[in-house]
């Protein structure tokens, strides 16, 4: 399937590299504690300053880290160097509720968002699930646009050739990207389904996809091809995260629903040194993507900086000079 044309990032998430060359960005979480909050910020500013076109920070079911979302998202603003990305989910949340939220995260400055349905909270079976007054991402997605619209109707922008003259037009748009799921989501009943749903997001404002986790290059690009016979017209960012050790991959599947790869699995069992044979593997992956037409990826990096900025060297995504110390 090499040659897929996928697109580019929206311009609202610059590339993170020189023109032509893919962009590369990360995904991390609120820390859970102290000991884990000193852990993450020399990680972070690792990860700021390998140049990444942005880094999104996830958000706990029911709003569980809220405060903590909130602090890293506006620690990243705050260094103004790289867009944030707010996840957003709408799992047990009134509109009120949810457009309180969005104005929140809009005055702190956030302009992108990752717009998610949600995964049940810890502990709640899905069939017991409350949605609220969301049934599905896509409205979530028509809200952070309604918000951001009534809060920012219009602009002035400067007029070429006239100083200081002024013209009223659209207010800041927001970037919002949704979920995407090449080996279908684990309450899906087809691919078509699955298509659907996305071109339902996309629909709804969405324009940019990030993908679930996945381990063979083709369930991506065979995913892409078949989303845009479908219509889908937005950039799908495969989302790859290094596998460091057999227990970090039981841990991912049991939270992804993804099938076992049995390959990855008795190579990470052989090794004496696991890690590195995570990141060849996630490495291997990145370059089978962008050949394939990939715009860039996606790195899920469990709060460490070492294995994606790694992983990022060996693609060549990263010279030598631009890898932190």
């Amino acid at each position: 399937m090499a040659g897929t044309e996928i697109g580019a990032p929206p311009a609202a998430l610059p590339s993170s590299a020189s023109p032509g060359r893919p962009s590369f960005s990360f995904e991390l979480y609120p820390p859970r504690s102290e000991a884990a909050e000193k852990a993450l910020y020399p990680a972070l500013e690792q990860l700021i300053a390998s140049g990444p076109a942005f880094i999104s920070v996830t958000y706990g079911a029911n709003g569980s880290s809220r405060t903590a979302s909130l602090d890293v998202l506006r620690y990243l603003l705050r260094t103004g160097t790289v867009p944030a990305m707010a996840h957003f989910t709408a799992v047990s949340s009134s509109f009120s509720e949810a457009s309180q939220l969005v104005r929140e995260f809009l005055d702190a400055g956030v302009t992108s968002f990752l717009a998610l349905r949600g995964d049940p909270p810890e502990g709640v079976p899905e069939d017991q699930l409350v949605l609220g007054d969301f049934g599905s991402a896509s409205e979530l997605v028509q809200l952070i646009h309604a918000v951001q619209t009534e809060r920012e109707p219009f602009r002035a922008h400067d007029v070429p050739g006239f100083p200081g003259a002024k013209r009223l037009g659209s207010g800041r748009k927001v970037t919002i990207a949704v979920a995407a799921f090449p080996n279908g989501h684990p309450r899906s009943r087809s691919r078509a389904q699955d298509l659907d749903t996305l071109l339902a997001k996309e629909a709804a404002g969405a324009n940019l996809a990030i993908t679930q986790l996945f381990f063979e290059a083709d369930d991506y690009l065979g995913f892409v091809d078949d989303a845009r016979a479908a219509g889908v017209t937005m950039p799908i960012l495969p989302g790859i995260m290094p596998v460091l050790s057999e227990k970090r991959l039981h841990r991912i599947l049991e939270l992804s629903g993804e099938a076992m790869p049995t390959q990855l699995l008795r190579d990470l069992r052989a090794s004496d040194d696991p890690a590195s044979v995570g990141i060849a593997q996630a490495a291997q992956l990145v370059r089978d993507v962008l050949a394939g037409g990939a715009p860039g990826v996606h790195l899920y990096t469990f709060n460490r900086s070492e294995a994606p900025l790694a992983v990022l060297g060996e693609v060549g995504l990263l010279t030598s000079r631009e890898i932190p110390a």
